[in-house]
C-alpha cells in the first residue's frame, strides 16, 4: 500500500470513528429527550376511576340485582392515542380492563401486583401488546389498586427510527468526503516526497550529485521543507566527500609515483649491472631502502586519512575513546620529539587539562605538529610547547609561513614552494586537522610576532583538573 493511500485510509477512518462516536451520543440524547418527555407525561396522567351499580340488564341504577363495578379510563383509551391507556389491577389480581373501543389488557406480572399491596416502588418498563410498543407506568391508584398508565411509543420509535437513517447518510456523506478530501491532501503532503524520490532516482541513475531538490527562496519551516534542505545537504557533502576522494586518489598516485619511480629505477640498474662496484651498489641500494621507507610513510598516512570520522565510539574497537590528561600526552610527544631531534631546545609550559578523545590518534596529531616544528627550526631552534584549557600550541623560530600559503597548509599534499626541497610527503599536518575535527575541535596556522610559525590545536575541555 502506498503511503499516499495509507492517508486516505487513516483519514476516511479517522473521520468514521469521530462520526460514529458524535452519531452515538446524539442517538442517545435524543432517544433520553424523547424518552423523558414520555415519562413525564405518565407520570402526570390521571385516569379516571369510577364505581357504578349496574343490573344484568345494563340499568345503571341500583337495584336488587345489581352489582358493584369499578371503571378505569383516560381520554381516547386505545393504544394508538397519544394520552395512552389506563388499566387498574386488584391486590387479587383481578384486572378492570380500559373503558373504550380497541382496549386491550396490559401485562400484570407479580411486581404489578407488589405495587397494589403496596409493597413495591411505582416503576416504569416497556412492553408490546398486540404488536404496539408501550412505555408503562405503573403506581399505587387510591383504593389499593395497581394503576398501569400506557402510553404508544410509536411515534417516539418513528422519530428515532428517522434519526437512524438520517445519521447512517451523514457518516455515509461523512466518510465520502473525508476520502475526497483525503486524496487531495494526500497529493499535497506527498508532493514534497514526490520531489524528493525523483531527485534520488536521477541520482541513483546518473550518479550525478550535483542534482538538488527545488525550493523557494523564503521556504517555510515545516517538515518537508526541512526534509528537502536535509536531503540537499547530504547531497551536498557527498559530492564534496567523493571530490576530496577523487582527489586524494588523483594526489596519492602522483605522490606514489615518485618513490616507486626511483625504486624501479635502482632495482633495474643493478639488475643490469651486476659488477658495479661496492660502493655504487650499497649506495643505490640505501637509496632504495631510503625511498621504500618514504613509501611505507606515506601509505601509513594515506590510511590514516582514509578512516572514517569517527574517535573510536563503538564498543570494543581497538582504540576506544577515553576521558585523558591532555598536559601528559603533550609532555610524552615531546620526550619522543627530543629522542629524534637532539639538536632541538624543546620548553613545556603545560596546565593540568582533561579532554576526551582517542589516545593514539591525538598523540600522532601532537607528533606531527612537533616533527613540523623541528623541520622548520633552524639549527640549534627552540620549539615552544603550551597546553592551556584544551589548547594545545607549538612555536618554532624558522622562517615561518607566507602569508599566502597560510589558508592551504592543512590540505592534503599541499607544499609550499619553500618546503619543495625538504622530506615529507605532506600529509603530517593534514592528519592533524583529520584529527581535530573528528574530536570537535579545529587547528590553525598563525604568523606570531617575532617570526616563525606558530600551530594551534583546540579541543573541546571535558573538565576543569
Amino acid at each position: 500500500m502506498t503511503f499516499r493511500r495509507r492517508i486516505v485510509l487513516l483519514s476516511a477512518a479517522a473521520v468514521a470513528l469521530a462520526l460514529a462516536f458524535a452519531a452515538t451520543i446524539t442517538y442517545i440524547v435524543v432517544r433520553q429527550d424523547l424518552r423523558a418527555g414520555i415519562d413525564d407525561g405518565l407520570r402526570r396522567t390521571d385516569p379516571q376511576i369510577t364505581t357504578v351499580f349496574q343490573e344484568q340488564d345494563g340499568d345503571p341504577q341500583p337495584g336488587l340485582g345489581a352489582t358493584k363495578v369499578t371503571r378505569v379510563a383516560v381520554p381516547d383509551g386505545t393504544f394508538g392515542g397519544a394520552t395512552g391507556v389506563a388499566q387498574a389491577t386488584l391486590e387479587s389480581g383481578q384486572t378492570i380492563l380500559p373503558a373504550g373501543p380497541g382496549a386491550a389488557a396490559l401485562p400484570v406480572d407479580n411486581a404489578v401486583r407488589a405495587v397494589a399491596s403496596g409493597t413495591h416502588p411505582p416503576f416504569l418498563r416497556d412492553v408490546t401488546v398486540n404488536g404496539t410498543h408501550l412505555r408503562v407506568f405503573t403506581r399505587q391508584g387510591p383504593s389499593g389498586q395497581a394503576l398501569q398508565i400506557a402510553r404508544p411509543l410509536t411515534e417516539a420509535d418513528a422519530t428515532l427510527s428517522r434519526l437512524r437513517g438520517e445519521l447512517a447518510l451523514v457518516m455515509l456523506f461523512g466518510i465520502a468526503l473525508a476520502a475526497g478530501l483525503g486524496v487531495v491532501v494526500s497529493r499535497m503532503a506527498t508532493r514534497p516526497l514526490a520531489r524528493l524520490t525523483a531527485t534520488a532516482e536521477q541520482v541513483t541513475a546518473t550518479g550525478d550529485l550535483r542534482h538538488r531538490i527545488p525550493t523557494p527562496p523564503d521556504p517555510p519551516d515545516d517538515e518537508p521543507t526541512r526534509l528537502a534542505a536535509s536531503f540537499n545537504a547530504m547531497l551536498a557533502a557527498l559530492e564534496a566527500s567523493r571530490d576530496a576522494q577523487r582527489q586524494l586518489v588523483a594526489d596519492a598516485s602522483h605522490e606514489l609515483r615518485t618513490p616507486l619511480t626511483a625504486i624501479r629505477a635502482n632495482i633495474e640498474l643493478l639488475g643490469h649491472a651486476p659488477d658495479l662496484p661496492p660502493a655504487e651498489r650499497e649506495a643505490m641500494l640505501a637509496s632504495a631502502r631510503e625511498q621504500l621507507e618514504d613509501l611505507t610513510v606515506l601509505v601509513g598516512d594515506l590510511v590514516d586519512l582514509a578512516r572514517p570520522d569517527l574517535v573510536g565510539a563503538r564498543e570494543g574497537c581497538d582504540d576506544p575513546p577515553e576521558e585523558l590528561r591532555l598536559d601528559q600526552l603533550v609532555e610524552a610527544a615531546v620526550e619522543r620529539a627530543r629522542r629524534h631531534a637532539p639538536d632541538t631546545t624543546f620548553s613545556v609550559a603545560a596546565e593540568p587539562t582533561i579532554v576526551r578523545g582517542t589516545r593514539a590518534r591525538l598523540s600522532r596529531a601532537v607528533g606531527n605538529l612537533l616533527d613540523n616544528a623541528v623541520k622548520w627550526s633552524p639549527p640549534g631552534g627552540a620549539v615552544e610547547v603550551e597546553v592551556h584549557e584544551g589548547s594545545v600550541t607549538v612555536r618554532d623560530h624558522g622562517p615561518g609561513i607566507a602569508e599566502p600559503d597560510l589558508p592551504h597548509v592543512f590540505d592534503r599534499f599541499y607544499r609550499a614552494p619553500s618546503a619543495r626541497g625538504l622530506p615529507g610527503s605532506g600529509l603530517g599536518l593534514a592528519i592533524v586537522k583529520h584529527v581535530a575535527d573528528a574530536h570537535g575541535g579545529t587547528v590553525a596556522a598563525e604568523r606570531p610576532a617575532g617570526g616563525g610559525t606558530l600551530m594551534r590545536l583546540e579541543l573541546p575541555e571535558r573538565d576543569a583538573y
